[in-house]
């Protein structure tokens, strides 16, 4: 009975509660350094990913949490167990990207190996910035990513510190990211979405 209905299209209460609830997507903004422009970043996609409707979304900010290095204390901090509890409350992730010495910042890869299971079988895009728009910062982050069973998706935008930002501090996207950026989070919706229904 059960294989009939899904063929014909009656879904179980189940099903039907899976297919109603908004996704949760938590926009992670990796960088924690004084000075920063991540925070400006993140707000840009907020903006634009809550005119969506299509699923909840907030900024998850690593600083927040107080992470210490991996393996430097006993891990009884608590932002440790915040931490996880959060990114296994999400089911999707938009990480905001910095390009240090063409690779993601030490915060971004300390909070990445903070969690495991957290992190299996969810989505991820990715906007990062940088000389180079961040693009060998991405491509780290898509092996590691891998690692952690995180699909993430194809569509990338990229700003350049010269064109996208005023004296390297303010964020003034061209207005052609948008574009990528709808793209970017279709995919992440998605591939969340469909994620979701193994776990």
């Amino acid at each position: 009975m059960g294989f009939l209905n899904k063929l014909f299209g009656n879904k179980t209460e189940e099903e039907k509660t899976m297919t109603n609830t908004k996704l949760k997507i938590g926009i992670i903004l990796g960088s924690t350094r004084e000075g920063r422009v991540s925070p400006q970043v993140g707000e840009w996609v907020k903006g634009i990913a809550d005119q969506r409707g299509d699923a909840d979304y907030e900024i998850v900010d690593i600083a927040d949490f107080k992470l210490p290095f991996l393996g430097t204390t006993d891990g009884s901090e608590p932002g440790i167990a915040a931490w996880n509890q959060k990114l296994a409350s999400l089911d999707g992730f938009v990480f905001v990207v910095q390009e240090y010495n063409h690779s993601i910042t030490g915060a971004l890869k300390n909070a990445l190996d903070f969690a495991r299971e957290a992190w299996y079988n969810k989505a991820a895009g990715i906007v990062s910035y940088g000389s180079t728009g961040g693009a060998r910062a991405a491509e780290h982050l898509r092996g590691i990513l891998a690692e952690l069973k995180v699909a993430d998706v194809r569509t990338h935008p990229t700003l350049s510190l010269f064109t996208d930002f005023e004296n390297g501090s303010v964020f003034k996207p061209a207005d052609l990211h948008q574009t990528n950026m709808t793209a970017m989070l279709d995919e992440v919706n998605a591939w969340s979405g469909a994620l979701k229904t193994i776990r």
